[in-house]
């Protein structure tokens, strides 16, 4: 890809970001537009996480193929296909006479997302190329997620209390229509200089793993742990599957060396846990404001941003952090604030306190902030860059594949506390063991932030960079080593 002026990097950028507006803004307007729904479709709480986790489930099974494919056969051709996809899935929803089409329509939208991050997560790695820039245009790209999060409740509570939830989904036209446009307009076809084949057996391997993990999650507290076993076995046989014929395959959809480096390793489970403790924190918070509290979908969403700002606010600090000083400082912060903010709801019952509900929420927007740009910039900036759609769209599947544990798990644990009792009488007390969950994820983040992020974490990464580059750039490397 030609060198671009500084100009028409940052417009590649918003581009870019755009894509990322869209679906960030749908799932967190979506969360406050649950009880809404619920009232409207008669959907139980499964039904409510499945409306959550069909759109995550898809995507988290379809980002590696649409990175590879990306790498392959052109970001821009395949980012602009997202874009036309996820704009169709959006007016289906709006329109879906019922849950069951809802949830397929979600569907159609995750197959148009899935080619919308990663890709644009790589079309930015093969942008900005100096190291600095990279993590400043990462942490602008994390800042989205924060205008996403701040927007997305005031949004979605506005549509939903003076339309219906349904007008949610008419913001992604235009800014889909917009984005594709420009696309169209501004950005450079760019691909890896080696095609990678396609790994249709390593696809079927994923989809059976996420789908029969998150089936058995979800359903396990209505249906009982007999029906469930079998999707449990089923995903138990496609982990060992993979793990045994990624291995032997030259070019495979998962390349498991990525994960002899820490940092790449610790990136990965730092994003399952922070994104698992961001679905089910939305999940838990929407339903308490809303089903408990009784407030209404505009003033839920109001409440929400003393959670929002600070990730608004805490993300490009992030980016700014990682370029000059490295990812460690940015996610001893997260996993700090993310735990504090666990404990003050699961020892303390912040819900039952206005000042301590606004601090937990506060802390957990701090912590949230400060955890994106680190993930995104350790998962891409030690691999060679003919491989960044598929580095970066296992940072982002990652990601999704978190938040649909986070809803399935804490969703499975709501659900079996409150049983047929009273929502409004059991609710903090069924939710508890959810908080400690959630305490557990930013206890994760902690750790694992500290130990994948010093010498020896990126002496395993160089190792690892090193035995990714193909035979001919190391001895083109090697040759202009010895001149």
């Amino acid at each position: 890809m030609p060198e671009l002026s500084p100009r028409r990097r940052l417009l590649v950028l918003l581009i870019c970001c755009m894509s990322l507006l869209i679906v960030s803004l749908d799932n967190t307007a979506l969360n406050v537009a649950l009880p809404s729904m619920q009232r409207d479709l008669h959907a139980t709480t499964s039904g409510l996480q499945w409306t959550i986790d069909a759109y995550t489930l898809v995507l988290a099974s379809l980002l590696m193929l649409a990175g590879s494919t990306a790498d392959r056969i052109g970001r821009k051709r395949v980012f602009m296909a997202g874009l036309v996809v996820f704009t169709a899935g959006s007016a289906l929803c709006s329109v879906a006479p019922n849950l069951e089409l809802l949830i397929v329509f979600r569907m159609v939208q995750a197959v148009g997302g899935s080619m919308l991050n990663p890709v644009a997560m790589s079309i930015i790695t093969n942008t900005f190329t100096d190291a600095r820039e990279r993590a400043r245009a990462i942490g602008v790209w994390g800042a989205v997620v924060g205008i996403s999060m701040a927007a997305g409740p005031l949004v979605g509570g506005l549509l939903v209390q003076s339309v219906s939830w349904r007008s949610i989904f008419w913001v992604n036209l235009p800014v889909g229509l917009a984005a594709l446009l420009l696309t169209l307009r501004f950005v450079p076809e760019s691909r890896a200089p080696k095609a990678r084949r396609p790994d249709p057996v390593g696809q079927l391997l994923v989809i059976a793993l996420f789908g029969s993990l998150t089936y058995a999650i979800i359903e396990a507290p209505e249906s009982g742990a007999g029906p469930v076993a079998p999707f449990a076995v089923v995903a138990v046989a496609a982990l060992l599957a993979l793990l045994w014929y990624e291995p032997r395959r030259d070019e495979p959809l998962i390349d498991l060396r990525f994960f002899r480096s820490a940092p790449f390793s610790g990136a990965t489970v730092i994003a399952i846990s922070a994104f698992a403790a961001l679905g089910g924190f939305l999940f838990l918070s929407t339903l308490y404001l809303q089903n408990v509290r009784g407030l209404d979908a505009l003033h839920a969403g109001l409440w929400m941003l003393p959670m929002a700002l600070p990730t608004f606010l805490c993300a490009p600090l992030s980016g700014r952090l990682v370029g000059s000083r490295g990812p460690r400082l940015p996610l001893l912060v997260a996993g700090t604030a993310m735990t504090a903010s666990g404990v003050l709801f699961a020892a303390f019952e912040a819900e039952t306190s206005d000042t301590t509900l606004l601090l937990g929420y506060v802390l957990f927007g701090i912590g949230f902030g400060f955890v994106n740009a680190p993930i995104t910039n350790t998962a891409v900036s030690g691999m060679p860059r003919t491989q960044a759609g598929v580095a970066a769209a296992v940072a982002s599947t990652s990601r999704q594949l978190g938040q649909t544990l986070g809803v399935a798990v804490v969703g499975a644990v709501l659900a079996s506390g409150i049983g047929s009792s009273p929502y409004r009488q059991v609710f903090v007390s069924a939710a508890r063991p959810g908080w400690w969950i959630l305490t557990a994820c930013g206890l994760a983040v902690l750790a694992l932030g500290l130990l994948t992020s010093g010498h020896w974490a990126r002496r395993t990464a160089e190792r690892t960079a090193e035995s990714l580059r193909s035979p001919e750039v190391r001895q083109v490397m090697e040759t202009a080593e010895r001149a």
